[in-house]
């Protein structure tokens, strides 16, 4: 009874000692081992049991979890299996393509390099390009200089120094050349100055060498008029008198004359320069009453020879002195074309706007609200020929004073001088200019807006003379200036210019056209030659843009007809025996490239697919062999509903025949496929067809 009651209190024992073991760590389990040896003899043994039983449950415990996960794992290593033969596929896969993205992206990279590179060295070039632009107008002009100094042209020689210092030293003016040619203009101005001072002095000493041969004809004069008879002699001491009357009177009208315009020049100093044409006016005004009075005759004196034929003289030497003018400008005109660069004027201050303002009237009010640097939209030319215009009349109104006409005669002379300098002199050196074969597309367009501004400039030109001669326009018989004229006919001249040279540039592209008439499949892209004429089109167009809406529209029309035109030619030329369905394919392609170009709207203003219509004749075509619509077209010819209209039957006809012919040469063997031989039979039927529809046509015209 006390080993039962042992034994029953040494089970729970023994259960919490096995629930020890299996909760607590390792290395307390040692610990409680000892508990079980050091109880009853006996409690070794049942503790064994114990855990004998123990671990009977887990075993049965761990066989039904075995049991019940066993098909599981079973079925999950049969997947395995399975997918071990596609891992495998998978991974050499990934490493090959590892290895061939590998390989592509070090060519990327050398590429990639390559481009950078090459960028660079672009944005170089065009770095250098635009500061060689800046640089090589004022070198120029320094070579000008220096050729001017070498013929002994000092006059113009210190005008290209003028034009130096004031506009093109200050564009390149950080640059050392450009210092040195500054430090140097003071030493040629100089030496200039001593060439010239001697060339005086020569002069001086020439006239006084032949001043004894002077005087000696002079007393020879004298002597023969002391000859004359007593009659003669008396009408000569009265003509005496009055060339002393005059003489008297001339001395201090010089007087004056010198007073006034010392005067007028030191006012001129100090008054701003809009007071300029007052004081000349004023001059001209004083000067012609003291010419009046000093030539006036007494009341007593009027001497009755008729002066209508010395006037008459005078308006001839009038007319030659103005052809001289005319020859002379027209040498200005022409060296002022020669070193204009064609492009608008740049400014990048107030004052260089101001100083072109100044020189020619020009008003825009939303160039003047730009912020600099900004640019005029006409060339250097257009404020240097204005200037010289002005000149001319200046020139030609110094022999008009002398002729003592009225205001109103005087200012119709100028005027007349002023047109035949437009409409003759300017519009000739127009013209020829326009007609260099140097002179490209850009140069044209920059023409035309130089017109522009000329042809707006006539008015105040007009104002001028007005200022000159006190007439005012209003006068019913005052002449106008014909410079409207005059730069309308420039300008339709430049125009034609442009369309012959943009179709000439054309031709070009198109000679570099290289097809292979024989292809048996298209390239499946558009030719290089059409793709570089479209893009060269592109560029210019936006040029064209500087111009007024209907040339730049007309140029393009042109431009697109003319190369349509020329493809067209080019199917149809004689020398080409052979055209295959690939190359037609090819040639549909480059035709489609042409309408997206028309369809782009690279000149603003046309109307719906007004510009593709320049193409319609090819696409026809085109449509009519890629399809092949015969039925349709031979039935509908002549249908003003015609798909085909604008297919021309000859036409058909000839690259028809061209077809034909490459059709027989490539199927050597058509007789044996009966697909050979019936596509065969068609294109003969179709051509006997349309033979017969152009010898119709031919009957009936």
């Amino acid at each position: 009874m006390a080993e039962s009651s042992e034994g029953l209190g040494t089970v729970p024992e023994h259960e919490r000692i096995l629930q020890e073991i299996q909760s607590t760590d390792t290395a307390c389990v040692g610990p409680t081992l000892r508990s079980v040896y050091d109880d009853q003899p006996n409690a070794h043994k049942k503790f064994m049991e114990k855990l004998d039983a123990c671990i009977r449950n887990h075993d049965k415990e761990i066989e039904k979890m075995c049991n019940f996960h066993h098909q599981g794992f079973v079925d999950a290593i049969t997947e395995l299996l399975k997918v071990r033969t596609d891992a495998e596929k998978l991974k050499v896969q990934v490493t090959d393509t590892n290895r061939r993205f590998q390989d592509a992206g070090k060519e990327v990279i050398v590429h990639t390099e390559d481009i950078i590179r090459c960028r660079i060295q672009q944005r170089n070039i065009t770095t250098v390009v635009e500061k060689l632009q800046l640089c090589l107008p004022v070198l120029e002009m320094y070579s000008k200089l220096k050729e001017q100094m070498s013929a002994k042209r000092y006059y113009s020689a210190l005008k290209t120094m003028e034009q130096l210092e004031n506009v093109y030293f200050p564009w390149v003016s950080q640059y050392r050349f450009c210092q040195l040619m500054i430090e140097n203009l003071p030493k040629l101005r100089e030496d200039i100055k001593e060439i010239s001072m001697s060339d005086l002095k020569d002069f001086l000493e020439s006239i006084r060498k032949h001043s004894d041969k002077i005087g000696e004809t002079a007393m020879k004069q004298a002597q023969h008029q002391k000859t004359f008879s007593v009659s003669l002699q008396k009408q000569n001491k009265m003509k005496f008198g009055k060339n002393i009357y005059i003489n008297h009177d001339r001395i201090p009208e010089e007087r004056n004359e010198t007073v006034l315009k010392h005067s007028l020049e030191e006012e001129d100093e100090n008054e701003e320069e809009g007071d300029e044409e007052t004081f000349e006016n004023y001059y001209r005004k004083q000067r012609k009453k003291q010419a009046r009075l000093v030539l006036q005759p007494q009341s007593n004196m009027g001497y009755g020879f008729p002066v209508n034929r010395l006037f008459d003289l005078l308006f001839e030497i009038r007319d030659q002195y103005n052809e001289t003018l005319l020859k002379k400008w027209a040498g200005v005109f022409r060296d002022i074309f020669e070193e204009d660069n064609y492009s608008p004027i740049p400014i990048v201050n107030e004052e260089e706007y101001k100083i072109v303002i100044s020189k020619f009237p020009f008003q825009d009010p939303d160039l003047e609200k730009q912020s600099f640097p900004k640019k005029f939209p006409m060339s250097q030319s257009v404020p240097h020929i204005y200037i010289q215009v002005k000149e001319f009349i200046y020139a030609s109104l110094k022999f008009s004073e002398s002729l003592h006409r009225s205001s109103t005669e005087i200012d119709d002379m100028l005027r007349k001088s002023t047109n035949l300098l437009l409409t003759r002199t300017l519009s000739s050196c127009l013209l020829n200019l326009i007609r260099k074969p140097h002179i490209g597309l850009t140069e044209l367009v920059q023409i035309i807006i130089n017109t522009t501004h000329l042809e707006q400039a006539c008015k105040y030109l007009e104002d001028f003379i007005t200022n000159i001669t006190n007439i005012s326009q209003e006068t019913v018989h005052t002449t106008r200036l014909y410079g409207l004229s005059t730069f309308k006919d420039a300008r339709h001249a430049a125009e034609g210019e442009i369309y012959t040279k943009l179709n000439q540039k054309i031709d070009e592209f198109v000679q570099l056209a290289d097809y292979d008439w024989t292809m048996s499949e298209p390239d499946g892209r558009a030719s290089g030659y059409l793709m570089d004429l479209i893009n060269f089109l592109r560029s210019i167009f936006q040029v064209f843009t500087h111009l007024p809406g209907k040339v730049a529209q007309t140029a393009c029309m042109s431009a697109c007809q003319h190369l349509s035109t020329s493809l067209m030619q080019m199917l149809l030329d004689s020398e080409l025996k052979q055209i295959s369905m690939g190359a037609v394919q090819q040639f549909n392609l480059d035709v489609i490239q042409c309408e997206l170009f028309a369809s782009s709207e690279p000149v603003p203003g046309f109307q719906g697919d007004t510009l593709q219509l320049a193409f319609i004749d090819l696409r026809q075509l085109l449509d009519l062999f890629m399809v092949w619509d015969w039925s349709t077209y031979l039935a509908d010819y002549g249908q003003p509903a015609s798909k085909y209209l604008r297919v021309n039957p000859n036409t058909a006809l000839t690259l028809l025949e061209k077809m034909k012919d490459t059709s027989k040469k490539n199927n050597i063997f058509a007789q044996f496929r009966k697909n050979d031989r019936d596509k065969q039979k068609l294109i003969e039927t179709v051509v006997k067809q349309l033979r017969s529809l152009v010898n119709g046509m031919s009957q009936h015209t």
